[in-house]
Formats: structure tokens, sequence, C-alpha cells
């Protein structure tokens, strides 16, 4: 069996980084043939005829195929209605550690998924155990998802101490300690992101093909600071799961944190492709929520090199979408980020300042944080071409999201419209000719970005707060004080286009010819060489 060999980027502390080793390994493992979704090994007292249905419907819940998991485990109930575990593994398929709270329809299933398994039982205290563990979760009334995730966690906890060689209890523990840490304020020195990682780290000798670790390993160091040492595990994960929709699409996260473009590229049409292709079996004329996340990191990565045309194909292809395999927030994301990033990423103002949420009949009203992308990209194409009152419109209703978002559990949406509002109501006073506040604000929103970490479903904000604190300053002909911020901005995030072009353009002006020529050498290294027309002036400056 073939595995990947990692290679160490940075020493730290606890010697985190998994080593995907090159070599021949014996797994007493189920080979999911034709479909590859990785290797797991999970005993059950179930029917032996139905295990190896169980263990792919697990191989596909460690990649997050979530509605695909459910239908396995039904399959296997039906085979093995006396098979807890198959009851378990539903209630499982409705539990979304990372991306967010159930839906109340998707709770419902869940719940009653997991007092099917509490009823059926099962022979050995392991298998209890699992399933009381996700009882945990479903217990109560009236309680926030961010608290069901804490005492799923407990009981993982409880459960992989009383089963140390069962690997399986880890891994599932290592995601719950990642559902605890993004349901929690930020904590920048991602203490419980390094926990699940060492649990990973340690189980990656004898697991190597297990798509649950590489996947995990990526989400535990999908952070700025952390981004090089999953790259080893982002590498590896395509290949071990290349059947999975969201396998092909996950080591993009780390693509973006590192400015590895054609690899995102690459990951992402991947990921587009074999979501539709699912769809296409289950819903015909839909459009896969999986193949939307994929497209907004491929909208982002186009942009930044310059290939604008590729870009525009897809705003124009997502305009078409009007059904849905799941409308989720994923997909509400991607409806309302890829036309955003577009025309904000190409200064096309008027574009900005003339979109609303597409489709009208999707249930926007579901997802106001993602609403507030358009608000957003609204009030800053308004102030930037002089429109006033859409601007002010705009920023009015990020205030009036950010209110209704402010104290609720869960990830914090509401610093992030805040962040959103800030720096749209900088430029807002930048039109009003009130500089001094323009500066003030976008200093403020740059400041509180830094503060926060981005929700999963992003590739990043739909344009950096500090690349447009120093946009400004660029304009009011502080130089020098704009470089230093897109070097900022750059270090967070990397190889942006735009970062590139502001900061060559505002080397020059500040008199550094030297850092300008190598600021304006990546830009066009960035775009393979041919620099768009949207920069042909910046170039210019540059040469």
């Amino acid at each position: 069996m073939r595995s990947f060999q990692g290679t160490l980027v940075l020493a730290v502390a606890l010697a985190l980084v998994p080593r995907w080793a090159l070599a021949q390994h014996e797994h007493d493992h189920v080979h999911l043939a034709p479909e590859k979704f990785g290797q797991v090994h999970f005993p059950t007292s179930c029917n032996p005829q139905v295990q190896p249905v169980f263990e792919r419907g697990l191989a596909l819940l460690h990649s997050f195929a979530y509605v695909k998991t459910a239908a396995v485990f039904q399959e296997v109930s039906a085979k093995d209605p006396g098979c807890g575990m198959a009851q378990w593994g539903i209630a499982m398929s409705y539990f979304h550690a990372i991306w967010g709270p159930p839906t109340e329809d998707e709770f419902a299933a869940g719940r009653a998924a997991a007092q099917k398994a509490a009823a059926a039982g099962a022979p050995s205290a392991r298998e209890r155990d699992y399933i009381a563990a996700i009882g945990t979760y479903y217990q109560g009334e009236g309680v926030a998802h961010p608290s069901r995730v804490v005492a799923y966690e407990k009981a993982m906890a409880g459960v992989a101490q009383r089963n140390p060689d069962d690997h399986e209890a880890s891994i599932f523990h290592a995601l719950a300690i990642l559902g605890v840490a993004y349901n929690s304020p930020p904590d920048k020195t991602y203490a419980r992101q390094k926990e699940a990682a060492k649990i990973l780290n340690r189980l990656l000798a004898v697991e190597p093909e297990h798509p649950g670790i590489a996947h995990y390993m990526i989400h535990s160091f999908d952070y700025p600071e952390l981004a090089e040492l999953a790259l080893p595990a982002a590498l590896a994960y395509a290949k071990i799961a290349p059947s999975a929709p969201h396998a092909l699409h996950m080591p993009s996260h780390i693509f973006t944190r590192l400015g590895m473009w054609k690899e995102s590229i690459d990951s992402n049409l991947a990921s587009a492709q074999t979501a539709q292709t699912w769809v296409a079996k289950t819903n015909p004329g839909a459009t896969a929520f999986d193949a939307l996340h994929a497209t907004d990191y491929l909208e982002y990565a186009y942009l930044q090199t310059g290939q604008d045309a590729k870009a525009r194909e897809l705003v124009d292809r997502v305009a078409k979408a009007k059904s849905f395999d799941i409308p989720s927030f994923a997909a509400a994301y991607a409806l309302a980020a890829v036309p955003a990033r577009n025309a904000l990423e190409r200064r096309a103002w008027k574009e900005a300042a003339a979109l609303t949420a597409q489709p009208a009949t999707f249930p926007w009203a579901k997802y106001p944080y993602a609403t507030a992308i358009v608000h957003f990209a609204r009030a800053v194409g308004g102030a930037r071409t002089g429109d006033l009152e859409t601007a002010r419109q705009a920023v009015a209703s990020l205030a009036e999201i950010q209110g209704t978002l402010k104290g609720q559990k869960g990830f914090d949406w509401a610093t992030q419209v805040e962040i959103q509002r800030r720096a749209a109501a900088g430029w807002l006073a930048r039109a009003e000719k009130k500089d001094a506040e323009a500066l003030a604000l976008l200093r403020s929103a740059a400041d509180l970005e830094d503060s926060t970490d981005k929700h999963p479903v992003t590739p990043g904000s739909i344009l950096p707060a500090r690349e447009q604190l120093a946009d400004l300053l660029s304009e009011l002909e502080q130089p020098a004080a704009a470089l230093l911020e897109y070097e900022a901005s750059l270090r967070s995030a990397p190889a942006r286009f735009n970062s590139y072009q502001g900061a060559a353009q505002a080397a020059e002006h500040a008199g550094k010819k030297q850092e300008s020529k190598v600021f304006h050498e990546r830009l066009v290294a960035l775009c393979g060489g041919s620099v768009p027309a949207r920069v042909a002036l910046a170039s210019t400056a540059a040469q």
C-alpha cells in the first residue's frame, strides 16, 4: 500500500508534523474498489456480511460526505436491523462538528437515529460507548450547538481513554476537539488544534491511509501561522480518498494559505467535477453544494493568478445555478462570495455596487452572514464610485446584520460582519472626504481581523482588511506606510495579486526602486509571465 512522505517544513514543539512514509505496509483493512475513500478498520458485532459496507460508510464519514454516509448506514441497517451501530452511523452523519449546527430537520433525524441506536444496544462495551457518546450531543432541549459539541468531546475523551487500542476512538476524539475549537472564541495559541494534531500524529505511522487523519490534520493547521505544517497532509489526502469530493477539495485550504494557486486550482477543479458527478446520479439538474464550495476557492485562485476570463466564467456559471442538492450555508457563502470577489478584486466598483443576493429563491434569510458579503460589496462599490446613497444603505444593512448576530453562540460571525462594516464605513468616509475617520476605521478593521480566525468554509476574506488599509494609505499619498501594510497583509494572505500590485506601486512612490522591482517581478510570475490588463498601468510604473 502506498503512502506519502511528509517533509518537516517547520520545527515546532511536540513534533506535530506528520510523516507519510513511502513504504509498503500490511493492513487488515477493507479495500474500497472501485471507489477509493481510504482505509478504515472498525470491528463491530453486526452481521459480518455488512462489515465492508459499514466501513465504507465510516470512510465516507471521515471525508464529510454526510448525505452519502447516511445512505450507506441506512443500507447496513436494512440488511441487519439489529445492528445498533448502523443507527450510530446515521446519527453521526447529522452531526457536523466543524461545519456548524444542524438544521432542525437534521437534528431531529440525528436524534431519532441516536435513540434507535440506544434502544437496539450492542453486545460490546466499546460499541455502547460510541452510542452513548453521540447520544450526549442530542440530549436535552434548548441546548446550544457549542454546548452540545463540548458534551460530545468530553464523552469521546472517555471512549478513547477506555479503549486505548481503538484508533477510531482517538481519531473521533481529535475531531471533537477541533469542533470545540471552532465553536469557541479565537485562541491564537491554537492549543486545542495542537492537541488534536498530536493525537492524529501519534496514529499516523500505523494508519497512513486513514482519511480522517489527513483530513483532520489539515483542519488542525488551517491557520496562517501553522499552515506549512499541514502541507504533507494536504499532499496526501486527495490520494488517500480520491473518490470523495471533499477530500479532493480540502488540500486547497492549505494551498490557499501558502499561495500555491496552481495546486489549489487543480484541487478544486477535480472536487467540483466529482461533486457534480455524484449529484447528477441522485438529483439531476441540481448544483452540488460541494461544487459551489470548490468554486469559491477556484474563483479566489483564478483572481490571484490574473486569470480573469476563467474567473468570469465561474461567475456566469454560478449565476445560472437555480436548484441545489442541499441549500446549505456553504452553498449560500459561495453564491454570495464568487461574484463579490470577482468585482472587488478586479476593482470593478460599479459591478460591486450593483450586486444582489441571487438566486432570489434561495433561503437567504437563514444565512445573514452570507448576505453580509453582498452588502459589503455594494458598500465598497458605492463608496468608490460616488454612489453614496447605495454605500450608506449597505453600511446600515451590515450594522443591522451585525446586531442580529451579536451574542450568538458558535462561530463568531458577528465579528466577521463587524470587520466588513468598519471597512465599508471607512471607504464611505473616504468618499465623504473624511480621511482621518476613514483611516481610523480601516485600521480598526485590520486590527480586529488580525485578532480573529476565518471560518473553514471560506478561502479568506472577501478583501483582506489590512490590504484595504494599505490601499487607503496609498491614496492618501503615504507610500512608505502603505508598503508596510501590504507586507503585513502578505504575511497572513500570501501571494495575493492586489497586494503585490499595491506593494510595487507603493515602493516605487516611496523611492524604493529595488523593492518595487521585486514585487513587480513577483506579480508577473504570479500571472505566469503575462500581466493582465487590469494592472497594465501599475506594471509600467514598476518597470
